[in-house]
C-alpha cells in the first residue's frame, strides 16, 4: 500500500474515536449569510458540540475554494493550491462538511464537488467563511452534544487538524473518529465499527484526504494528494464498503467503490458512524 513519511514524529494511536448518542437535525440555509454562519449557527443553538453534515443544490455567490496541491516545502508532505474565486454563481453537486470548534469559534471542514459558471464540473476544499449562500437549501446533520471536535497543532502532518474528545457512553448508537496518515480508509471504518461493538453500521457524512485512490473497477487517481467526500458507506457483518467522491489535484472529480486495502489516508480523515436499524 502507498505510503508517505511525514514531516513529525509518528503518533502512537492511527485512530481516535468516540462513542456518543447523536441527534439528527434537518435546516435550510439562510441567503445572505457566508457558508461558515449559515451551517453552524443553527448546530451551535441546538447545542451541538460536533456534527457532520450533508447537502446538494446550493447556491453559492462569491464562492472561493482550494484544491489539493503538491507540498509547500520539506514541512508538509502535501499541501493546498492558492484559493480561486470563480464569477458568478456556483452550483454545488455535493458537499460533506464536519463542524467544530476553532480557538472557541464555530469552524468547518467542508469537502465537496460542483458546477462552476462555465459549466465545468470541479471540486476541493471550500473556504465557507469566504463563500456566500445566493439561495435557500436544505442541509441534513448528524451532531453530538457529548462529543467535542476542536481544532489542534498536529506534531505528526504539521497541520493543524480536527481531533474529537470527550468520553464514550456505552449503549449509544453513533461514533465520532479520526484515521491518522497511511491507514488504509475502509480498513479503519471496520476497525472502529469493531472498537465499539457496532456490527452493522451506516457512514454517515464524512470526508478527508487519501493517497490517490484506487477503486474496485479497477480505475485509479494518481497523485499523492486527493481531496474526498463519502457518498454512501456501510458497515455489514463488520465488513466495510465505501463510495467516494475523489478531487485530484488538478481540481477534477472522480467518484466510485473504494478498493480495500489500497487507500490510505493522506493528512487525516474525519468518519463519522451510526449502528443500522435492523
Amino acid at each position: 500500500m502507498r505510503q508517505l513519511v511525514q514531516p513529525g514524529p509518528i503518533h502512537p494511536n492511527r485512530i481516535d474515536s468516540l462513542a456518543g448518542q447523536p441527534l439528527s437535525c434537518v435546516f435550510t440555509l439562510q441567503s445572505g449569510a457566508s457558508l461558515l454562519d449559515a451551517l453552524t449557527g443553527p448546530l451551535v443553538a441546538a447545542g451541538l458540540q460536533s456534527a457532520t453534515l450533508t447537502f446538494s443544490g446550493a447556491g453559492l455567490s462569491p464562492f472561493r475554494y482550494v484544491m489539493p496541491g503538491p507540498p509547500d516545502d520539506a514541512t508538509h508532505v502535501a499541501y493546498f493550491t492558492a484559493p480561486r474565486a470563480p464569477d458568478g454563481l456556483t452550483r454545488i453537486e455535493q458537499a460533506n462538511a464536519t463542524f467544530g470548534w476553532n480557538a472557541g469559534a464555530p469552524f468547518l471542514h467542508c469537502h465537496a464537488a460542483w458546477i462552476e459558471p462555465d459549466g465545468e464540473r470541479r471540486g476541493g476544499h471550500i473556504l465557507p467563511h469566504e463563500s456566500v449562500v445566493a439561495e435557500p437549501v436544505q442541509v441534513q446533520a448528524w451532531g453530538f452534544r457529548d462529543i467535542r471536535i476542536e481544532t489542534a497543532p498536529d506534531q505528526e502532518t504539521n497541520f493543524t487538524l480536527f481531533q474529537p474528545s470527550g468520553v464514550s457512553t456505552r449503549g449509544t448508537t453513533g461514533i465520532v473518529a479520526r484515521v491518522r496518515p497511511n491507514q488504509d480508509i475502509t480498513i479503519a471504518v471496520e476497525a472502529i465499527a469493531r472498537t465499539h461493538g457496532m456490527a452493522d453500521a451506516v457512514v454517515r457524512g464524512s470526508l478527508g484526504s487519501l493517497i490517490g485512490a484506487r477503486f474496485d473497477d479497477g480505475t485509479e487517481v494518481s497523485g499523492i494528494a486527493t481531496e474526498v467526500l463519502v457518498r454512501h458507506g456501510t458497515v455489514r457483518d463488520t465488513v466495510a464498503a465505501l463510495d467516494l467522491l475523489v478531487v485530484d489535484m488538478q481540481g477534477r472529480v472522480h467518484q466510485g467503490h473504494l478498493k480495500r486495502g489500497e487507500n490510505p489516508v493522506c493528512i487525516t480523515f474525519d468518519v463519522f458512524l451510526e449502528a443500522a436499524v435492523s
